[in-house]
């Protein structure tokens, strides 16, 4: 009976929140798993959706590219013991910068060994409500950030997505 549940309980399990490719950075020596449905955003898309000189190097994302994974090693040194004094500057503008900011959780994690920013928000885009979860922490004198985002309306589908793929981060 037991048997049977955990099999029921696996085939209700959507395929989109399944993880299936490890995705590396820096010649593997950052890691983490995504989930099998997203593929590399094309550039005139990221263009879009990441209007700035700041928009991130790489992003995965489903079809649509509503939910995407963006990452990126930025030139700003944050040593380990300055993530706490990054993560309240970023806390201080953000809402100067991003409309519609409410903040979920905004606090310094241990994830990979390491300290981390975790800033989970929600915020107003042009044409949609936007669920957002940022992620930084120091990398070899820079700045190494995620960026888990997708449409308010998507994000319960892929939340467990998300969170697993943010959990699977790894450093070497």
């Amino acid at each position: 009976m037991k048997k049977k549940l955990t099999l029921l309980a696996l085939a209700l399990i959507p395929t989109a929140c399944l993880l299936g490719k490890t995705i590396s950075l820096d010649g593997g020596s950052v890691a983490f798993d995504a989930p099998d449905e997203f593929t590399p955003v094309p550039q005139e898309i990221i263009d879009i959706k990441y209007p700035s000189s700041r928009a991130p190097k790489y992003v995965i994302g489903n079809k649509s590219a509503a939910t995407t994974i963006a990452y990126d090693i930025k030139p700003h040194s944050i040593p380990q013991h300055k993530i706490e004094e990054a993560r309240k500057s970023f806390r201080d503008l953000f809402p100067r910068i991003i409309p519609g900011l409410q903040w979920k959780e905004n606090k310094v994690i241990t994830l990979a060994g390491q300290k981390w920013g975790y800033m989970e928000m929600t915020s107003t885009a042009i044409d949609t409500n936007i669920y957002n979860i940022m992620l930084f922490t120091g990398y070899k004198g820079k700045m190494l950030v995620f960026n888990f985002n997708s449409i308010r309306e998507e994000f319960p589908k892929y939340e467990k997505a998300l969170r697993d793929s943010l959990n699977s981060i790894e450093i070497k």
